[in-house]
Parts: C-alpha cells; sequence; structure tokens
C-alpha cells in the first residue's frame, strides 16, 4: 500500500536546525510519514554553500521530507529547490508579496535577498529546508514586503504541497520570470558565475558557456 502523502505539520519553540532535526530523525528511522517541522527560533540553521543562516526568532523556518518515491512523476529531483521556491512564492504573490526566485534556491525582493530554500537527500527522503526573513533582516538582506502569519502561510502550503502538482506546469510559469536572473551571480564548484548568459533548460538547469549546472543543493 503507497505511503500516506500528507505532511503532518509540527511546531516547536526551538530547534537547532528543522533540517538536522528531520535529518536526525531519518538516520535513527523515527520518521515514519511525511514530516514538515517549524520552529519560532534556530540556533545552527543551514544555508547554501555550508553557510549558516541566521535564526533571529520571529522570522521563519521550516523543512519537510517528503519520501522521494511520491514526488510528482515528472519533477526531476535535482531540480526539486525550483519547484518548492516556487510553489511557496505563489502563495506569496497572492498574498500581495512582490517576492521574485532567483535561480536556483533565493526568495529576493528587488535586489536583496529575504530568504532561501536548500534540498538534501537522506535516505529514502528528499528534505526541503526554507527560511525567510519576516521581520528581521542584516543589513546587506531584506525581509518580507507584506505581513503574514506563519501558522497560516505553513497550512497554505503544505496544502500546495500535497496536491503534487506536475513539474511541468510550475516550471512552464518559472520560466516567464527568468529574465530577472541575467543582472545577477550564483556559485558554482566555490566560484561566482554570471548569469547573463545562462540558458534555461527544460529540467530547471542552466546552460552557461557549454557548462551544465544543476540546482540540487
Amino acid at each position: 500500500m503507497e505511503k500516506d502523502y500528507r505532511l503532518q505539520i509540527h511546531f516547536f519553540d526551538e530547534l537547532d536546525s528543522t533540517q538536522l532535526y528531520l535529518k536526525r530523525l531519518i538516520q535513527e528511522g523515527k520518521l515514519i510519514s511525511n514530516t514538515m517541522v517549524c520552529a519560532h527560533k534556530q540556533t545552527n540553521g543551514i544555508g547554501s554553500r555550508e553557510n549558516s543562516w541566521q535564526g533571529i526568532q520571529g522570522n521563519l523556518f521550516f523543512s519537510f521530507a517528503i519520501d522521494k518515491n511520491q514526488l510528482p512523476n515528472d519533477l526531476p529531483l535535482a531540480s526539486a529547490s525550483i519547484y518548492y521556491s516556487y510553489l511557496l512564492k505563489e502563495i506569496l504573490t497572492l498574498e500581495g508579496s512582490k517576492v521574485w526566485i532567483k535561480w536556483p534556491n533565493d526568495f529576493y525582493i528587488d535586489e536583496k535577498k529575504i530568504g532561501g530554500t536548500i534540498t538534501n537527500i537522506y535516505g529514502d527522503y528528499i528534505v526541503c529546508g526554507i527560511g525567510l526573513n519576516l521581520f528581521h533582516a542584516p543589513s546587506e538582506f531584506a525581509k518580507l514586503d507584506i505581513i503574514i502569519d506563519k501558522k497560516e502561510l505553513l497550512e497554505k502550503y503544505k496544502k500546495t504541497i500535497e496536491k503534487k502538482i506536475l513539474w511541468k506546469q510550475v516550471f512552464s510559469k518559472y520560466k516567464l520570470e527568468f529574465d530577472r536572473n541575467k543582472d545577477f551571480f550564483t556559485h558554482h564548484n566555490g566560484k561566482k558565475v554570471s548569469l547573463e548568459s545562462a540558458k534555461l533548460e527544460d529540467d530547471g538547469s542552466l546552460s552557461i558557456n557549454g557548462e551544465r549546472m544543476y540546482s540540487l543543493r
């Protein structure tokens, strides 16, 4: 019998990292269903390229684990960050935000980052962690341009994930906005790479100067 695809949501006052919490459950064989966890405060959050993500209380920190055999059947695993980032972006847009997604996993308002997504595979699960600056941001970052209730947002996001929307439907909208990336950079193999000449491929990867770059990180 196929596992239940629904996500169980759990809230914590404080965790070291929502992603590490799920990783531990998976490694210890204690995760028995698709699960989302949210912490009001995070003391050791994980960012891209092994950086830490500041866990200032009041901002949004959550992760979810989904059995990778239950993902939408056309979703390229390496583009899961794009897929799940864009699903959340659409909800925020409907609430009035001007947020956009910089390839592959960053949430931006205008030219400043407000958050990001990081995706890893642990055992049979894909674990996706998301951090958003809702109320506080370091000087080089920005915060979300609308006020939103965290629990309501996560409930809407949970229901959207459970719809198992096809990758091609999400990607068709994402690629219409991709030109916003042209003035920005990404990082690849420890180097800063301009996105000015990047070509977005149908699987969510980029072609830059003849090299293929994938987004799973």
